[in-house]
């Protein structure tokens, strides 16, 4: 076998390969010869049939498949002798000037780049500080709260937090439109799911009233067919109930698991719960501003082919994420293009972390691994047996690794990077403003 390399770019690559036509012909003929043993063909038996009858009615797709599997060895044993590290898919190209004697093709691809990290001393990272105290546990409570809440029909006119149960109908210039007609609609109000002049109409109203309202829609509605546009609604509240939030007791508390149904012990739990909440996000916060720092310190050319299949990747799984959620994506104009510049920094990053991981062997340790998954275990009420599930696969440790690499990674760079120690409130951190 003879290779050459052809440089096309600064990534991109061409592979020449030629091998002898006797080397596939063999081949073909080795393959005959053992399907004519269990080829069945009408007039003869098993393992009888004339090598030429074999050839004439397989060897096309004999052939086919030769040659596919001899460009795929060939190949592979050519980067590895010319001692490539090859990034996305060769594309295969057939070769015509060789020798009579000679098969050849040409593989054109990407390279895998060389990366320099930066200097991470420039760089400032702010570093939340931040614990758990008592009004967050009782913020979490009241969410708790809201969650049990049942509700009670009243007559009284309607107010924040009461769930109505509605019809309209609405029409735009006398005609009804999509989207713009309900039958016994539940509606809380204050929770925002409405347009806020359809909550404020329906504020108010009691049971069995009926009443007619404007609203225009705003200029940038999600429907596009009434964006912009005045519309008449008719509403008719059939009828109303009120919120009824659940003491916070010895019974409240068991519903959470609480065996002893102590309220101390509801705290403590909720408390610790907090705290892996909050040290997930504070290392969120940490690796959004490292990631940043290594893309803005870092030197490398990005792999087209890396990017396509990152951006195709990233394409099909909001593709079906939406379907999931009923949205018809034929309309969208979800095009591969959409997704290119998260793609790019998506495959930068990693690439970067990888060289980072490798020259500075941060590698996940087994330990690291073995920590992160019993910290997961502990949400559920076997822990053992969910480590156990976890260990019997090693894939399913995947995501385990790739989180103690992060966290190797966040450490090594908060050692070399100026850190700001910022004092925040949980609240602040767990729910920033929009």
């Amino acid at each position: 076998m003879q290779t050459t390399l052809e440089t096309l770019g600064q990534l991109e690559r061409r592979l020449h390969v030629a091998l002898p036509k006797a080397q596939i012909e063999e081949e073909i003929q080795k393959r005959l010869a053992q399907l004519a043993k269990t080829a069945k063909i009408p007039g003869f038996r098993p393992g009888k049939v004339p090598l030429k009858m074999v050839a004439q009615q397989y060897g096309p797709q004999v052939r086919s498949d030769v040659i596919s599997d001899t460009v795929q060895a060939s190949l592979n044993d050519a980067i590895r002798t010319q001692n490539l590290r090859v990034a996305g898919y060769p594309r295969i190209e057939p070769k015509q000037d060789v020798a009579e004697d000679e098969f050849g093709f040409s593989a054109v691809f990407e390279v895998y780049p060389e990366i320099k990290l930066g200097d991470l001393s420039t760089v400032t990272i702010i570093r939340p500080v931040v614990e758990v105290g008592p009004a967050d546990v009782d913020r979490t409570i009241e969410i708790l709260r809201k969650q049990r809440t049942h509700y009670s029909p009243v007559t009284r006119p309607a107010q924040t937090g009461d769930r109505a149960l509605v019809d309209f109908t609405g029409t735009i210039d006398g005609l009804e439109f999509p989207g713009g007609q309900a039958r016994d609609f539940a509606i809380t109000l204050g929770e925002g799911k409405m347009l806020p002049p359809f909550e404020t109409a329906l504020s108010g109203m009691s049971p069995g009233e009926v009443k007619t309202f404007t609203l225009t829609f705003p200029s940038d509605y999600h429907g596009q067919e009434v964006a912009g546009k005045q519309a008449e609604f008719v509403l008719t509240l059939k009828s109303l109930s009120e919120p009824h939030l659940p003491p916070v007791d010895t019974e409240f508390a068991k519903n959470f698991g609480i065996a002893s149904g102590s309220l101390a012990d509801l705290r403590a739990e909720i408390a610790a719960n907090l705290s892996v909440e909050l040290r997930r996000k504070v290392e969120g916060v940490l690796k959004d501003q490292v990631m940043k720092a290594l893309l803005t310190t870092s030197q490398l050319v990005i792999p087209k082919s890396l990017v396509e299949l990152e951006a195709q990747g990233l394409r099909e799984r909001a593709t079906n994420e939406l379907k999931n959620r009923g949205v018809k994506t034929e309309e969208l104009d979800l095009t591969p293009e959409v997704f290119r510049p998260q793609a790019e920094e998506r495959v930068a990053f990693s690439l970067i972390l990888s060289e980072v991981v490798r020259q500075h062997g941060l590698q996940a340790r087994p330990e690291q691994i073995r920590t992160l998954v019993e910290e997961a275990a502990q949400s559920f009420e076997q822990p053992e047996a969910v480590i156990r599930w976890h260990y019997e696969q090693p894939e399913r440790l995947n995501e385990y690794e790739v989180r103690a690499v992060e966290r190797n990674v966040i450490d090594f760079a908060l050692q070399r990077a100026r850190v700001e120690d910022q004092p925040t409130l949980f609240s602040a951190l767990m729910e920033p403003a929009t």
